[in-house]
């Protein structure tokens, strides 16, 4: 067998769990009906076929059958090719648009909570999936979906049975070009559940947008919507107010709808105490004008106008005006009715807003979709006014519905030459004439009931149903002419039951009236116009006193009935695809289906009527092509090719398998099944055909496989065998040329070893000549020498004792002198010696000649301690003028500067040992070559000695300025180091001295002389890094010139500096390295600055 997991379908019936389509359920029951939806259901299998109608199961979890790999997978695929799917709807429907060029309409139904919103959205999103794309085509796609979650926002509210339950019915219809390219849309909108805003029932919330702006919106937007104080939320208004942008609104009108809500809600605030008259009426007056005052701020309304029209009704009848005062209740119910109609034309405006934005541009003929979401029948415990409304839609979409099947169904018949048999159903048109007739239909009793002169009350209007509809089969009433419901308790005095199609409803009348007249005070209509809010008077024209209308506005009933109308008319004209939705349990939960909840919904929305209607009469059909190509295999005749036609095949098929005549009809291009056992007869022949031949392909499958693996396996051998002896044959060369090589390796050693033997006999031949050549020729040089050496020690011999001859002889002549001079002969000899042996001492361990070098040999005997000194300070002056004749006149100048330096600060300033090392370089600025000080040199005429930084102090705080000094011959000038601006220039014979402390610091005070011009200012307290060579040149230069004093240098730790008129001591402290090793100068009072200089560690 094939292996499980190849599964290729090709039709529903393939891998069916339970039945794919309900039309082919075999026996057809309502358990059988529910049996099969709760097995698919219980595997993930939520939608369900009767026939070309869609059953849809929410499954109130996510399913991973709407990714992008599902779109393609159903894109231009058959209706029948593969699994129930809503996309398989949404692709027939589109495809017959776009290439059948026929309009077509989604009808979407269900009760609250079965999925309706999400299977539009589900539709909407596919198309928008598999049509074309374009910038244009992708920004109207956009625009389409995202005016969903701006509607939801609106029309949308937390129910028992839904979280996002829709509180209106919605008809879009999506318009395309002949490419099948979205242009734009038309929204319609029914019924607005607008009661909704001032009352909800128990468990149940008001419409998201009124949550969403209080928990979402930004703090700037609760501002101008007079809200305060509210708790922090999520900011779910930002998905809102993205959709609005991407329809088309603009930010104002944003904001003026969200200031309509917020109206909305404030009106809600508003309250009534009762008040008597003096005539002894009572009226209503505002408990808390506090809420008032707000929401007329709100809106641009004067209080005084609002507060009138909640108080008073002005009735106008003719040319008289009578103006009477609204007691508390009423005074409430026009607070009521106020909110309901303002926040009812907000929507309406908003969709018409939405339809001017969404709606094509262009006025060719266009293609057009439908998509209904619209209520299910409804069945509470409590059914008013509003749920008949919805269950008379509900009534008109199942009577269009069964006509416009068995419409599909006999254009079918006649469009493939079948006859056509007449199918009974139950016609519900009997139901809606009860409801819409225009002379004793319901609605049309409603509205004559309202409109009447006198006392009008819902118990009047039941009456009247009494009196009319007594005799209506379809019509069930308490105190009706039929005796036979006299007895039935369950019906309460103040009811009346309607038998639908879906099964029996109970209405209570009350509020029947008030909700059909929905009537708003004239008062406050005007009052509303009145507003300065830009929408408020579009939303209420009807207030406009120059244009007052008498007549008394439609009523709900009428308009609704109207719209109706309108809509079955545009389906009419539509090819109509249905989706059903079923809401599988109450509880919201996944994997729970509830059966009676099931079986309830299956009952109202007709679908055992509709499997009914569509088995009457033939169950299933299919082309002939793809019916061949299923079955073929099931006749030898047709298997494994039939060349003919498909139809002559099929007959012969049939023939074959002796399938009764009545069973099957041909039509021009497809065959129509009778009954599903007879299919399921031909599935089953499928299924044990497709078994034998599955035997049989897998017996040929095989054999083929041993016989190709047996020509594998001899190929393989050969293969092997070749590569085996081509193995040996190469092994046997490698051993023969292993053991040639070895062969080679010994002869060649042999030779090489012979041959090393001649080599090394006659080496050894040659060495021997050399070493008894070596030999002979020693013997002979040790010959020569020998005879030299005795020649030389007789020479020798002859000498020596010719020396003592003559020294014995010089004794003799002057032994007699020897005897008085000896003493001091020997002493003076002994001096010599050592004299003689202290020189070449010296000589020997001279010293360098580094004038630094102290080191001198110690001294042999103490009685040359004299010399041994002068020596010394001859050879320390000789190499010292051997060093200073090294000197070029610049290096003379510098250490002179360094000498003079030594004579101002040793010993005195704690800086100058850290200076010693240091050369003095005088322009460290390089002022002549560098460009940025190029205008500053220029002005500078004379030659510049130094060129450097310094920090000028400020005397206010004690910071320091950084500042350019120059110093010349007979200036020094400070300059801006950023601008190189001249801030002043000092003649050196101004400056009459010079003060430093004794610590490591780099502050002096330049004193100048009093009454001089440069004196004016004060001294100045300078700091640099280079403070003992500015001192040491400015010391220089008075002392080389011959016109005035040598400059004075003061070291003190304590000094005054003249700063204009006064004078200011400059203190040095020692401190602590607290802030690193830096020296701070702080201004302690207008008289002390105090410098703190770091103590070394």
């Amino acid at each position: 067998m094939f292996p499980s997991y190849i599964h290729v379908k090709t039709s529903l019936l393939d891998n069916m769990i339970g039945v794919g389509d309900m039309v082919l359920l075999e026996p057809l029951s309502e358990d059988s009906f529910l049996d099969n939806l709760k097995k698919r259901f219980d595997h993930s299998e939520i939608y369900t076929y009767i026939g070309s109608v869609v059953i849809s199961m929410n499954p109130y979890r996510s399913l991973p059958i709407y990714t992008p790999e599902k779109v393609e997978e159903y894109r231009n695929r058959n209706f029948y090719e593969l699994s129930p799917h809503i996309y398989a709807l949404a692709d027939e429907a589109y495809r017959s648009l776009r290439d059948q060029d026929k309009d077509q309409c989604i009808l979407i139904t269900g009760e609250s909570g079965a999925g309706k919103t999400e299977a539009s959205k589900l539709v909407m999103s596919y198309v928008a999936a598999v049509c074309g794309k374009g910038h244009e085509v992708n920004k109207v796609k956009e625009q389409l979906l995202q005016s969903n979650p701006v509607l939801e926002a609106f029309g949308n509210a937390k129910t028992v049975r839904n979280d996002n339950s829709s509180r209106f019915g919605k008809y879009m219809d999506i318009e395309f070009d002949f490419k099948g390219d979205p242009l734009g849309g038309v929204i319609s909108n029914y019924l607005l559940e607008k009661s909704r805003v001032v009352k909800q029932p128990r468990g149940e919330r008001n419409f998201h947008v009124f949550y969403q702006l209080l928990s979402g919106a930004s703090d700037d937007t609760l501002n101008k919507c007079r809200f305060e104080n509210r708790k922090k939320g999520l900011r779910m208004c930002t998905s809102l107010d993205n959709a609005m942008q991407i329809v088309g609104f603009m930010e104002d009108e944003v904001q003026s709808v969200l200031e309509l809500v917020a109206a909305v809600l404030k009106l809600g605030n508003i309250e009534f105490k009762p008040e008597s008259r003096c005539n002894g009426t009572d009226e209503s007056r505002v408990k808390d004008k506090n809420d008032l005052k707000e929401m007329c701020e709100l809106l641009g309304i004067e209080q005084s106008v609002l507060e009138r029209a909640f108080s008073y009704r002005t009735v106008e009848a003719k040319m008289e005006k009578v103006s009477t005062t609204l007691n508390v209740a009423q005074a409430y119910y026009a607070r009521d009715a106020l909110a309901k109609n303002l926040y009812s034309r907000l929507f309406s405006w908003l969709v018409t807003r939405i339809n001017e934005s969404i709606q094509a541009q262009t006025k060719a003929r266009h293609k057009v979709m439908g998509v209904l979401d619209i209520y299910g029948f409804e069945i509470f415990e409590d059914n008013s006014f509003e749920q008949f409304i919805i269950n008379y839609c509900n009534e008109k979409l199942q009577q269009i519905f069964i006509e416009l099947t068995l419409r599909e169904e006999q254009e079918e018949y006649v469009r493939e030459g079948i006859e056509w048999t007449n199918i009974e159903y139950f016609n519900n048109a009997i139901i809606c004439d009860l409801i819409e007739n225009n002379q004793n239909g319901i609605l049309a009793m409603l509205d004559e009931e309202c409109l009447r002169p006198g006392t009008v009350t819902d118990e009047t209007f039941l009456d009247k149903l009494n009196t009319i509809c007594a005799d209506h089969q379809h019509f069930e009433s308490r105190l009706n002419k039929n005796s036979k419901f006299l007895n039935d308790h369950s019906l309460p005095h103040n009811c009346f039951r309607i038998q639908h199609y879906a099964g029996k409803v109970l209405y209570r009348v009350e509020g029947f009236v008030d909700k059909n007249n929905d009537l708003l005070y004239r008062d406050l209509s005007q009052a509303m116009y009145k507003a300065n809010h830009s929408l408020i008077k579009q939303l209420f024209p009807e207030g406009n006193p120059a244009k007052v209308n008498l007549k008394r506005p439609p009523t709900a009933g009428f308009q609704f009935r109207a719209s109706v109308g309108t809509l079955m008319r545009n389906l009419q004209t539509k090819n109509p695809n249905y989706i059903r939705c079923i809401k599988p349990n109450d509880k919201k939960a996944s994997h729970i289906f509830t059966d009676s909840l099931v079986c309830h919904q299956v009952r109202y929305l007709g679908l055992m009527e509709n499997v009914r209607v569509r088995r009457a009469g033939y169950a299933f059909r299919q082309p002939y092509e793809p019916c061949l190509e299923r079955y073929k295999m099931l006749c030898k005749r047709t298997w494994p090719h039939w060349k003919g036609p498909a139809r002559d095949g099929v007959e012969v098929l049939m023939a074959d398998l002796q399938i009764p005549a009545e069973e099957i009809a041909y039509g021009r291009s497809k065959i129509f099944i009778r009954n599903p056992r007879t299919l399921f007869f031909l599935e089953e022949k499928r299924k044990q055909c497709l078994q034998d031949l599955a035997t049989l392909i897998q017996k040929i499958y095989r054999g083929w496989k041993c016989r190709t693996h047996f020509l594998l396996m001899k190929k393989s051998q050969i293969v092997v065998a070749a590569w085996y002896r081509r193995y040996a044959q190469q092994k046997k060369y490698r051993n023969i040329k292993s053991a040639t090589t070895v062969v080679q390796s010994y002869t060649r050693g042999w030779q090489a070893r012979k041959l090393l033997r001649e080599l090394k006999y006659q080496k050894r031949c040659e060495e021997a000549v050399t070493t008894i050549a070596a030999f002979w020729h020693g013997t002979q040089a040790r010959r020569e020498l020998r005879r030299l050496k005795e020649e030389a020690r007789r020479k020798h011999a002859v000498a020596l004792i010719w020396a003592y001859w003559q020294g014995l002889k010089v004794r003799r002549e002057y032994r007699k002198f020897f005897r008085a001079n000896a003493g001091k002969k020997i002493y003076d000899f002994t001096i010599q010696r050592i004299i003689q042996k202290y020189f070449l001492g010296l000589k020997s361990n001279m010293p360098s000649m580094s004038p630094i070098d102290k080191k001198w040999p110690a001294r042999p005997y103490s009685f040359l301690d004299g010399v041994h000194t002068e020596l010394r300070k001859i050879f320390h002056h000789w190499r010292c003028k051997k060093y200073r004749d090294q000197f070029t006149e610049e290096k003379k100048a510098v250490y002179e500067e360094k000498l003079e330096a030594s004579e101002i600060f040793k010993g005195k300033k704690a800086l100058y040992p850290s200076s010693v090392s240091q050369p003095f370089k005088g322009d460290y600025l390089e002022i002549s070559k560098n460009p940025k000080y190029q205008k500053l040199n220029s002005a500078v005429d004379e030659k510049v000695l130094l060129a450097d930084v310094v920090n000028k102090i400020n005397r206010a705080n004690g910071k320091g300025t950084p500042r350019i000094f120059l110093l010349t011959k007979k200036n020094f000038v400070l300059a801006d180091q950023k601008t190189g601006q001249v801030k002043a220039s000092i003649p050196l014979p101004d400056v009459t001295s010079v003060s430093v402390s004794t610590q490591k610091d780099g502050f002096f005070a330049l004193k100048l002389k009093e009454g001089s011009a440069s004196a004016v200012k004060g001294d100045f307290l300078l700091s640099s890094e280079h403070l003992i060579e500015i001192i040491t040149k400015l010391h220089r230069i008075g002392a080389t010139a011959a016109d005035r004093e040598k400059l004075k240098v003061d070291i003190s730790d304590e000094f005054l500096v003249q700063f204009k008129q006064d004078k200011v001591c400059v203190k040095f402290i020692q401190s602590s390295p607290k802030n690193g090793n830096s020296v701070s100068c702080k201004r302690k009072n207008n008289r002390l600055l105090e410098v703190s200089v770091p103590t070394s560690p």
